[in-house]
């Protein structure tokens, strides 16, 4: 051997020591980490953002779905570990939610590189759902980028945004479980799939002009019309006047010019829906400005991820008809949320109707063959597409009071996200109330509330409710030891219950006033008893009656109807309720008798005046002498005049005693524009309000309202401007409110006050007795996170089943 060789060999030998002894070392600082995060992970970006993490960490180990969860193993330093861990919370992709992250420590088991594994089905598990979302900025970039191969591609989307919900029929989120299952992509959308690095890595709706869904333009016949480009001709007929049907996320949307007053009356015209406004989209947060004053809050709502209907102050400079909402004061506008809907505000530059695509009150349509057979007869031409919609999905509904967002309706961009409960909870299907359902499946600490199914009054909403249920059944995996449903033993959703009752279920039925201050409880992780006041416009008591203007104590075990408005008769039942001058008479003959009730009609054409340009029937023309008689004969004998307490009620009586709003088209019409009336007074402070009296009644405060009507009946005499008269009402309505709960909390030390029931969707009451409640010293509770309304009574009774059922 050669001293060259044995200096070679000795040097080889050295290296290889040190180096074994470096391998040593550095083995000992490796750990394995094993972390499972719970939450919206699945169908965000989660996984490629889980990889380029670990790449960045120089960590090996790998990524995989499953039913319940993403479980992630890493390999590498202790201290590149807490980075990554700490990287996953703060840094987690935005349409992401992380609800829980638990990790492990264990010895290292020699991971050479980190890898994405195959999604693993798990029997008796679930995972939450992401809603879906806007279209990202990057997606818009593309949209509208002359360059890039997605140009003008109304199904462009990426990890960060589009369809998620909609499209899938079971978990865990891959492309075969969606209704993208049939398109296959191509070797250019696959790269992108396949590649950590890029925005669509395991984007399952990815897809291009290629291989993706088309778009066409028919005729309201189906007939195909030949065209380059279909979204930009069916811009050009929406400039010219047309009513256009546009296939969306979760169904069709109906659109027509919002600046164009014949467009606008002609669909009124044909979807029957002649008073109830409709919901505007504008292509930008500029073009919003233009026609409502919009504050930073509601700003931010409109712009989020969600995209929801917000309502805010119309401007009156605004070139959006009046049409577009009657005697409204405020606007419902939303920003695009799909790439076809930025492509057509974009190419048609006005502002667009966009509401559901149905008649009125049927639920929205969704599929081709569906809507040209239901909206034959409304829309001129259809834009549709190939790419099928699993689960109907309305359009949500926003406002910011208080400065807080509160949801009205609760649809796309919001369901089908649970709302955490702070105690855990069996699994219950409970089944809601009949206008503006939901129903809400509930299992661990998560309520699963439907998305908007609407009023339960026709087969075909029966239909979407049944399959909608069976739905978010397999996708959250419940199957529910109890059914929870409305009193009113004529709701179909209270049917349904009872025939699951039939079939061997175990079933409990809630009063709707303890599901409504439940509900608020709940989403505001409130265990402890409050006083709830609940106005609405029709609930079940049981006392037989007919509910709505209640103030209680509860919690989830227990309630105490504690006060209330006093009972006074619907002269014709429902068919009151359609025409508010009916309960008008109704209420008079009760409190004041025939002389009360002769003058306040003699009164009624001095006193009525054009409202806002429009002229409606006055209280003393929408009652003929013949329907006077029969009402009176009506109350007398008590026929067909069921016993009410409705706070609603008693706002349609006011509404149309004052010549607002005397017969309505819409479930709220009269109680709407009497707000409309007050608002123009708001900000003066030195109106007062009208009399009342609270009586006890074996421990029962009544409110009675006989000197409230006789003080608004002379102020009628007396020609006082109804702005006024309508202010002096809500005033009214807030000053008993304050004086019941003073006593409630006097009797029961409680300073909590939960407010529920539709009424608070008037945000100028909601307004007045927050701010009362709070000069008190009263901590008050409102929904936010579900609708005040009847929206919100699935959550309240699946609660209220989980601790008495």
């Amino acid at each position: 051997m050669t001293i060259r060789t044995f200096a070679s060999t000795a040097c080889t030998i050295f290296c290889y020591a040190y180096s074994s002894a470096v391998n040593k070392k550095n083995q000992s600082n490796l750990i394995r980490a094993h972390i499972k995060v719970r939450g919206i992970v699945q169908g965000v970006g989660f996984r490629p953002f889980i990889y380029n993490l670990a790449k960045l960490y120089d960590l090996m180990g790998w990524i995989y779905n499953s039913s319940e969860d993403v479980t992630i193993e890493v390999e590498g330093s202790r201290n590149a570990i807490a980075s990554f861990k700490s990287d996953i919370i703060t840094k987690a992709p935005p349409m992401s939610h992380i609800a829980d992250l638990s990790i492990d420590f264990l010895k290292p088991a020699g991971y050479e590189s980190f890898e994405i594994r195959d999604s693993i089905a798990e029997a008796g598990k679930y995972q939450l759902i992401s809603p879906d979302s806007a279209t990202c900025i990057d997606c818009i970039r593309e949209l509208f980028d002359p360059e890039d191969r997605r140009y003008r591609y109304p199904f462009t989307n990426c990890t960060n945004c589009g369809p998620r919900f909609t499209i899938i029929d079971s978990m865990p989120y891959d492309r075969p479980r969606t209704t993208m299952k049939n398109f296959i992509m191509c070797p250019q959308c696959y790269a992108e799939y396949q590649n950590p690095a890029d925005r669509r890595f395991h984007a399952q709706p990815n897809a291009c002009p290629v291989c993706g869904p088309v778009v066409e333009l028919v005729s309201r016949n189906g007939a195909r019309i030949p065209c380059k480009d279909p979204v930009l001709q069916a811009s050009t007929f929406l400039k010219e006047g047309a009513i256009v049907a546009i296939k969306g996320l979760g169904g069709f949307l109906l659109a027509c010019d919002a600046t164009n007053a014949l467009a606008v009356t002609l669909l009124r015209q044909r979807k029957r829906r002649m008073w109830k406004p409709f919901a505007v989209m504008v292509n930008s947060i500029e073009t919003a400005k233009e026609h409502c004053d919009i504050s930073l809050k509601e700003e931010e709502l409109l712009c989020s991820t969600a995209v929801p209907i917000v309502l805010m102050k119309w401007k009156t400079d605004s070139s959006i008809v009046e049409a577009v909402a009657p005697r409204q004061k405020y606007l419902g506008l939303m920003l695009p949320y799909s790439p076809i809907h930025h492509l057509i505000v974009s190419d048609s530059c006005i502002p667009l109707v966009m509401t559901s695509g149905n008649l009125s009150e049927e639920p929205i349509a969704k599929d081709n063959d569906e809507a040209l057979l239901r909206l034959h007869d409304i829309a001129d031409y259809f834009l549709i597409h190939n790419r099928d919609i699993y689960s109907r999905y309305d359009d949500s509904v926003a406002m910011v009071e208080g400065g807080e967002s509160q949801i009205l309706r609760r649809a796309r961009g919001y369901a089908p996200y649970p709302i955490q409960l702070n105690f855990q909870c069996r699994q219950i299907l409970a089944c809601g109330a009949e206008i503006k359902n939901t129903f809400c499946l509930t299992r661990d600490n998560y309520a699963f509330i439907s998305q908007h199914i609407g009023d339960m009054e026709n087969i075909e909403t029966l239909e979407h409710f049944q399959s909608t249920i069976d739905l978010y059944k397999n996708l959250f995996n419940v199957d529910p030891e109890l059914i929870a449903y409305d009193l009113h033993p004529d709701y179909l959703s209270t049917r349904y219950a009872r025939e699951l009752e039939e079939a061997g279920a175990k079933t409990i039925g809630i009063l709707h006033h303890h599901a409504h201050i439940a509900s608020c409880m709940a989403e505001n992780g409130i265990n402890s008893p409050v006083i709830g006041v609940v106005l609405d416009g029709t609930g079940w008591g049981n006392d037989g009656n007919i509910w709505g203007g209640e103030y209680v104590v509860a919690d989830y075990n227990s309630f105490t109807r504690s006060a209330h408005l006093e009972y006074l008769p619907l002269a014709g039942g429902d068919t009151a309720t359609k025409r508010p001058y009916r309960i008008t008479a109704g209420y008079l003959l009760s409190l004041l008798g025939d002389k009360a009730l002769d003058k306040a009609i003699s009164l009624s054409p001095q006193y009525y005046n054009r409202f806002n340009g429009e002229s409606t029937e006055s209280f003393h023309s929408a009652l003929s002498p013949t329907e006077c008689k029969i009402i009176k004969q009506q109350i007398q004998k008590k026929i067909n005049t069921p016993q009410t307490s409705s706070m609603g009620r008693l706002f349609d009586a006011v509404s149309a005693l004052i010549g607002v709003r005397e017969v309505i088209d819409y479930e709220g019409q009269a109680a709407i524009e009497l707000e409309m009336a007050a608002h123009a007074l708001e900000e003066h402070s030195d109106i007062g309000s009208y009399p009342y009296a609270i009586v006890d009644s074996d421990g029962m405060q009544i409110i009675k309202l006989a000197d409230l009507f006789s003080a608004i009946i002379e102020d009628i005499a007396g020609k006082q401007p109804r702005e006024s008269i309508a202010m002096k009402f809500h005033r009214t309505v807030a000053n008993m409110s304050v004086d019941i709960c003073r006593h409630l909390s006097e009797q029961t030390g409680i300073k909590k006050v939960a407010l529920s029931g539709g009424v608070f969707q008037n945000r100028l009451l909601l307004r007045q007795l927050t701010a009362l409640l709070e000069k008190d010293g009263f901590h008050v509770i409102t929904h936010r996170l579900v609708p005040c309304n009847d929206g919100c009574i699935s959550l309240g009774q699946a609660v209220i089943a989980n601790f008495s059922g």
